[in-house]
């Protein structure tokens, strides 16, 4: 057998593994945030597809460090990006906050964490449903730009602050900043990316 089929055979096994495991969670308080990974999107993404599948496999190991620790107290999102985790949402009290942080610190490739948690009450289900939408229109506003790789940027938006996350130049980052800041309903923009020269992208782009 080739190292390639090998190599295939595995990426099929975890994608069935975690898919697996997202139904099992499906009715849990917590929410495990991330695009899916397959077709057009593996190939368009920065990531190579093995950390695709690592960030996916993070996100869900975190979140369930986190039900561990909270139960059904808080609201919690975990979006991961080249083994960077990002945690949105909101906890009852700080204790609550950091006790997170330390129980997901400890995930198998994790690189670094994000913690944005708010210490107040959950958000509502309208205030959610707005999120999404907002979360929405700023992908839908990358995709209209025409100097702006869409695929490049992934976008959460928590009580109106959209964060931005990605493998970017500092050229793609102030464009991508400015599109979110014009969307209707965002209050703030945080930066989470990964840098890279325009020289690191050219040979992303020409591999």
């Amino acid at each position: 057998m080739s190292k390639l089929s090998k190599t295939s055979r595995r990426a099929v096994r975890l994608l069935a593994v975690l898919g697996a495991a997202a139904w099992v969670s499906g009715c849990a308080p917590l929410v495990v945030g991330g695009a899916a990974v397959g077709g057009a999107m593996v190939f368009s993404d920065r990531r190579t597809s093995g950390t695709q599948l690592e960030d996916q496999a993070i996100e869900l190991k975190a979140a369930n460090r986190a039900r561990e620790v909270l139960g059904d107290r808080g609201h919690l999102n975990f979006t991961a990006y080249n083994r960077t985790l990002l945690i949105t949402g909101e906890v009852p009290t700080e204790e609550d906050r950091q006790a997170v942080e330390r129980a997901v610190a400890g995930v198998e490739n994790l690189r670094s964490v994000v913690n944005e948690l708010g210490v107040l009450g959950n958000s509502s289900l309208t205030a959610r449903s707005s999120d999404a939408i907002i979360t929405s229109k700023v992908k839908a506003s990358f995709v209209d730009a025409k100097d702006l790789q869409a695929s490049a940027v992934k976008v959460t938006t928590e009580r109106g602050v959209v964060y931005l996350m990605g493998r970017v130049t500092e050229r793609e980052a102030t464009r991508a900043t400015e599109l979110a800041r014009n969307v209707g309903g965002v209050t703030k923009v945080v930066r989470v990316f990964e840098m890279l020269t325009e020289t690191e992208l050219s040979n992303l782009t020409t591999k």
